[in-house]
């Protein structure tokens, strides 16, 4: 298995290099974002769901930008509020304290085996490996807890979903289409959800909660899983968010749908020949980056948008609660609507 660098190379290389027969989303108009756009002089070299890594080892997270030090190789993996987690392509995470910005532990997960995503909650890590191991890690003990192996893959899409506690369980997105639930009273006997069976890019790429329902996805397949039992819906998946009680799924086919908790769509649009690079829902507005650099902004039914020219899209780009990181920018999405 290729180390977690090289699966970013491919994944990146399809998403941003594409074919030449390849067609693109021409809106007939659009207007400038100039005046909700600000530089913040940083260049994004790596992405995860939760953050992303600049050059000279800053990070964006869901605050915005850090200048907390990550360290010479070092990725940004998750973070909670008093820890932030980082990784190197030898297998190292390194746990650091937020406050004195100093690393206090770093552990050696597997040599040579990067993490792909971790996320941290009272002093437990839940982690998974690029050669799709899941394990836990306590702090307290500097030790594994628990670690195994769930079935080979050979390519996965860079927005691999990170895993979630829920109470005394925790809920790993896998790198080959399924959920393994772990009860950390009794590590021995997970649970087993499977979303899709695809041969490659069958992660998990969005696993969250709304309310007491559990959505997650795969870039074949959105499920929800809470009192009414399991829904699925198949569609060739570029990206999920969630806005109050409604979930927007955008498609590679430029198709944006607004789906409730059962997933049964509530209403749809299409933008002919978009691809989208990244996307969010809040305050009852729909933000979607097309690869071409064309910022749509629809209302929550989806009837109503305005497209904005906010420029190729270059480098991977973050979403941190209402603004844009692209390509040195930072657009503040709260200032654009679709009127």
């Amino acid at each position: 298995m290729k180390g977690l660098m090289g699966i970013v190379f491919v994944t990146l290389a399809l998403v941003f290099s594409g074919c030449t027969s390849k067609q693109y989303f021409e809106p007939e108009n659009t207007f400038s974002a100039s005046s909700a756009t600000a530089s913040y002089g940083g260049k994004m070299v790596d992405i995860s769901r939760d953050g992303g890594t600049l050059e000279g080892s800053r990070y964006i997270d869901r605050g915005g930008i850090s200048n907390l030090a990550l360290g010479e190789g070092f990725r940004f993996i998750n973070e909670n509020e008093t820890y932030v987690l980082a990784a190197n392509a030898e297998g190292v995470l390194k746990i650091i304290d937020k406050k004195t910005k100093q690393t206090v532990q770093e552990a050696l997960l597997s040599a040579r085996i990067p993490v792909v995503s971790a996320s941290i909650q009272g002093g437990v890590i839940a982690y998974i490996l690029d050669n799709n191991s899941f394990g836990i890690y306590k702090m307290a003990d500097k030790s594994k807890v628990m670690e195994s192996r769930s079935e080979k893959t050979f390519a996965i899409d860079t927005r691999a979903a990170s895993p979630i506690f829920i109470d005394n369980l925790i809920v790993m997105p896998m790198l080959d289409g399924k959920l393994i639930i772990v009860d950390t009273a009794d590590t021995q006997n997970a649970k087993v959800v499977y979303i899709s069976n695809e041969p490659v890019f069958n992660n998990v790429i969005y696993l969250s909660r709304m309310g007491n329902t559990m959505i997650a996805a795969t870039s074949k397949r959105l499920i929800t899983l809470g009192d009414a039992g399991r829904q699925e819906y198949s569609a060739n998946i570029s990206e999920v968010t969630v806005d109050n009680d409604r979930i927007y799924l955008f498609t590679k086919e430029g198709e944006v749908f607004a789906l409730d908790s059962h997933l049964k769509p509530l209403a749809t649009q299409k933008f002919k020949f978009a691809h989208y690079s990244a996307a969010t829902a809040f305050n009852g507005r729909v933000y979607a980056l097309e690869q071409q650099g064309s910022l749509i902004v629809l209302n929550s039914a989806l009837s109503k948008s305005k497209i904005y020219d906010v420029g190729e899209v270059e480098e991977p780009a973050f979403i941190s609660g209402t603004k844009l990181y692209k390509d040195g920018d930072v657009i503040e999405l709260s200032k654009l609507g679709y009127e």
